[in-house]
């Protein structure tokens, strides 16, 4: 190695060892172990394999899953390799397919009411970890159900637990309450040059 090669390279341990002191500092700093309220919202594809994803993680941890799916009715891939997990994972697809669908807003309203029933049962379960509430941000986005409520027990739930809600259009008064907002752009989507939704990619 060259002394210009050996200068360099010290420069760069210098350098990274300040980062590390840095980085080490600002993780000693955060103290606080609690349950987060996450949102992963916006026009972009990825909203809920990124929460699927998540549960994902969760289960490596040995935690167990509940998921409820509003709006949508049609089984899907996660839910297939998720439910492998046995009883790990509590999984129901409570929606009846997207509101252009069912064309019947009472009927989406009641299958939004069952669905959130059951999101409650979930998360009073002492035995669960993580909730993933699927698409619930399209049934408050249409007023299926009363924001104030949805805000007030996902807020009120207990200290541990983890709940995750996608969707696009999240209501501002769920951003204000949540941990985590993640925002999914959209770029380019293989659907706008007419390529059709695919197994394993969409659903």
């Amino acid at each position: 190695m060259s002394e210009n090669d050996t200068d360099e390279a010290e420069r760069h341990r210098a350098k990274m060892a300040k980062r590390k002191a840095v980085q080490d500092a600002e993780v000693a700093s955060k103290t606080i172990a609690k349950g987060l309220l996450m949102i992963n919202t916006g026009p972009g594809k990825g909203k809920s394999t990124a929460a699927f994803g998540l549960a994902l993680r969760s289960l490596g941890h040995g935690w167990r899953v509940g998921v409820v799916q509003f709006i949508k009715g049609r089984a899907t891939g996660e839910q297939a390799a998720l439910e492998s997990f046995g009883d790990r994972v509590v999984w129901h697809t409570a929606g009846e397919g997207f509101t252009w669908e069912t064309q019947d807003k009472a009927r989406d309203i009641a299958a939004c009411q069952r669905a959130w029933g059951i999101a409650l049962g979930l998360m009073d379960d002492p035995t669960i970890g993580l909730v993933v509430l699927d698409e619930l941000n399209i049934a408050l986005r249409y007023d299926y159900l009363p924001l104030d409520e949805v805000v007030a027990k996902l807020t009120s739930r207990r200290n541990d637990l983890h709940v995750i809600v996608t969707g696009r259009n999240a209501k501002p008064a769920l951003i204000e309450a949540a941990d985590l907002v993640t925002e999914m752009g959209a770029v380019k989507h293989h659907f706008s040059a007419g390529v059709k939704t695919q197994a394993g990619i969409e659903f």
